[in-house]
């Protein structure tokens, strides 16, 4: 940078450079602090040390099939209750067991070692309809199956290996819940903390629509992609609060705090997306004030000082607030006054959003002030009576559900059928063609790849593809350059920590740190050298191609045939929110725990129809059905989420009801467009059946009810306008 731009914008200059220095470097620390790095300790410790240990003892062979039962039980260890982990990886062992077995005896033939990757792949790919977890043990289940495919053993060794394998994965089971329960509240702590990183990045978002350069439909879309991401971490710290403290029946000081913060980081996401404001008009009327400019760069300010709770949340220390808004909020509030004072239109948008940024301050003082005060006072104020254990999703384990899905209708059910069609196939081409002595490669990449939907697939595919041949080079470079065997095996461990600790995070970053790793690896068990490198590039296009081919060619899963389920799902979500709203009106009683179960439905089906609309965006063209008015949609159902919020917040929060009849009118005719828009999608309808709201004396609508009738106002115009593109979309 020149002196004469240095000197011009000193203060600023210097000021971002700062930022982004501090930014980066608590980024790299945060990491650290992460539950990916933790997991990846945690898994890189589980699979090493059996290899480390009986290697002591001169059992090198023994502690690598230990070590090869812990990364095939590992695969289950996904983040979620210790309860959860325990029973998956204990199911995981039980078909780590016979799968072990059957392929040790199947594989003496290759029809019936065949016709064992046929069914087994099937019926393993078919746990998906259990949800996640149990689809993580139909994947350890066929990795074993795969890495024993070639292994070499006598009939009268099939036993005792397997039950190698088994041991193998029961000290990997064992390992990781020991791991957890010397500090118990840790992974819900790193979770709340990611959470708030999430929140932050979806409040900077929020911030750029009042900078004049914002372009408003491209920052839509980080918004709604950002929702996703928001969406699925406060799931996963959901099941980490609420479901281990209702099996575990128990409330300390550390777990209630976290729940706390967690309740009000919700309440904050909700006042974040209630804050929506029709940004292009609100530009035309306030931009030659510099005001909006103000606001876009505050609220960035307040996201910097949540990014630093958030980050002493997640490093476990306590942190110093910084700074104090309070004083630069009444500054705004000063300028807003001046602008109503020096022009004729009127500044309440403005006002409005100075209340929202007072709230929003107030919720970033109530969490910074759970971890600088009493725990004990902070237990003894709360009033909340919120039932949690509303808010977790209970799986169904039961046989019919397994078999309720063997048919067409069901894209599990097409996706172990693709699954089993294509192992067969690359197991196959595997058998009939010389590709090495690890052709196994070639199944493990198909399985890899291979998910229910094409986008799904494809991204996978590309990432597995990119990942191979970039830590391919890096481990070629570093057998050729780097002979010092010590060097290597640091590196290799280096390489391994990093596979496992970016596997969640960055599945690419992930795979160029695997490459590296297997390769040293087998340099260090003499499978091979450099021609490793060669094979297992082959391998991987192989498999990626073959993959790729059946995700377009074989049952394929195509967005648009489901997006019209999403699209009824988020409707009813929202009609549901707003009858809450209606019944608050007319004087019914509404619980806390009702109007958060509300809210929460329309957050997670928002995040997944979000979430299906960018996976329809990297679908082939010809496939992207009436995508710009998908899109419409989204964007619509998001201004209508936030502005349900605002209302939801004056009224049901705040005891607000038996207002005027139009305002309840008004309620009413969003909820019957909403449900003849879902009955077009072919949707529930949620019908309210209220009485009517009559006022009990003659009164003047206060400035309260205006608000409130515009704001209902304007929901009904988009509702209408959601009903109108639905039409298009039905087209």
């Amino acid at each position: 940078m020149r002196y004469d731009e240095i000197f011009a914008n000193s203060y600023i200059s210097l000021f971002s450079e700062i930022c982004c220095a501090m930014i980066q470097t608590k980024e790299i620390k945060s990491f650290f602090f992460s539950q990916y790095f933790s997991d990846g300790l945690r898994i890189s410790l589980g699979i090493l040390l059996p290899t480390i240990v009986f290697l002591q003892f001169g059992e090198f062979d023994l502690g690598i099939t230990l070590s090869l039962g812990a990364l095939c039980i590992c695969v289950i260890d996904n983040p979620g209750p210790v309860v959860h982990k325990r029973n998956g990886m204990a199911m995981g062992n039980l078909c780590l067991f016979i799968v072990a077995v059957t392929t040790g005896f199947a594989r003496v033939n290759v029809y019936t070692l065949g016709l064992e990757v046929t069914v087994f792949s099937f019926l393993f790919s078919m746990f998906i309809v259990y949800g996640n977890r149990a689809a993580s043990v139909g994947t350890s289940a066929l990795l074993i199956m795969i890495f024993m495919m070639d292994k070499e053993l006598a009939p009268n060794d099939v036993l005792i290996y397997s039950l190698q394998i088994l041991a193998g994965g029961v000290w990997y089971m064992l390992f990781s819940i020991l791991f957890f329960g010397i500090r118990p509240y840790r992974a819900a702590q790193q979770a709340l903390g990611e959470n708030v990183a999430d929140i932050v990045k979806f409040l900077r978002i929020k911030a750029d629509f009042y900078l004049p350069d914002t372009d408003i439909d491209d920052n839509y879309h980080k918004l709604v992609s950002q929702q996703i991401h928001v969406s699925q971490h406060q799931d996963a710290v959901r099941e980490l609060l609420f479901k281990s403290r209702v099996m575990a029946r128990e409330s300390t000081n550390a777990s209630r705090i976290l729940v706390l913060t967690f309740v009000d980081l919700v309440d904050m996401f909700e006042q974040i997306m209630a804050t929506h404001y029709d940004y292009e008009q609100i530009r035309d009327k306030f931009k030659d004030t510099g005001i909006l400019t103000e606001i876009g760069h505050f609220v960035h300010q307040m996201a910097n000082e949540l990014e630093n709770i958030g980050y002493a949340i997640l490093s476990n220390t306590r942190y110093k607030q910084l700074v104090d808004f309070n004083p630069t909020l009444e500054q705004l509030k000063l300028r807003i006054d001046a602008i109503g004072n020096a022009h004729e239109t009127s500044n309440l948008v403005l006002k409005k959003i100075l209340i929202n940024l007072r709230d929003l301050n107030k919720e970033i003082e109530n969490i910074f002030n759970y971890y600088n005060s009493n725990s004990s006072k902070i237990l003894l104020t709360d009033s909340s009576d919120v039932d949690v254990s509303k808010f977790v999703t209970h799986q169904d384990y039961e046989p019919h559900v397994f078999f309720d899905n063997f048919t067409f209708d069901s894209a599990a059910f097409k996706h172990a059928l693709r699954v089993c069609l294509v192992c067969l196939v690359g197991f196959t081409v595997a058998k009939a063609f010389a590709l090495g002595h690890h052709s196994y490669w070639v199944l493990l990449t198909i399985i890899v790849i291979l998910k229910p939907g094409f986008s799904l697939s494809k991204q996978r595919n590309y990432q597995r593809l990119i990942g191979t041949i970039s830590g391919g080079v890096i481990g070629i470079a570093i057998l050729l350059f780097i002979p010092n065997t010590n060097v290597q095996f640091t590196l290799m461990l280096i390489f391994m920590l990093g596979t496992y600790s970016f596997q969640r995070l960055n599945y690419v970053v992930s795979v160029i740190f695997m490459t590296p790793y297997v390769l040293i690896l087998f340099k260090f068990l003499k499978i091979g050298h450099l021609d490793i490198v060669e094979e297992r590039i082959i391998d991987t296009v192989i498999g990626s191609s073959i993959a790729f081919i059946a995700s377009y060619l074989i049952f394929p899963t195509w967005e648009f045939e489901q997006i019209k389920t999403s699209l009824a799902d988020v409707i009813y979500s929202n009609v549901n929110y707003l009858v809450r709203i209606a019944k608050t009106i007319t004087g019914k009683p509404v619980t806390l725990t009702e109007y958060k179960l509300a809210r929460k439905e329309v957050y997670v089906k928002s995040a997944n129809l979000s979430a299906a609309f960018e996976r329809m965006t990297s679908e082939p063209k010809s496939k992207q059905r009436n995508i710009k008015d998908i899109h419409k949609f989204v964007v619509l159902n998001h201004i209508l989420s936030s502005y349900t919020a605002t209302v939801a917040q004056e009224i049901t929060l705040k005891g607000m009801h038996k207002t005027t009849p139009d305002i309840l009118k008004l309620v009413k005719k969003s909820i019957n467009v909403l449900n003849e828009t879902s009955k077009k999608l072919g949707g529930e309808r949620k019908e309210f059946t209220g009485e009517k709201a009559e006022p009990t004396e003659e009164q003047t609508p206060t400035v309260t009810d205006k608000l409130l009738k515009e704001q209902l106002e304007f929901i009904s115009k988009i509702s209408n306008d959601i009903a109108k593109i639905t039409d298009g979309i039905l087209k």
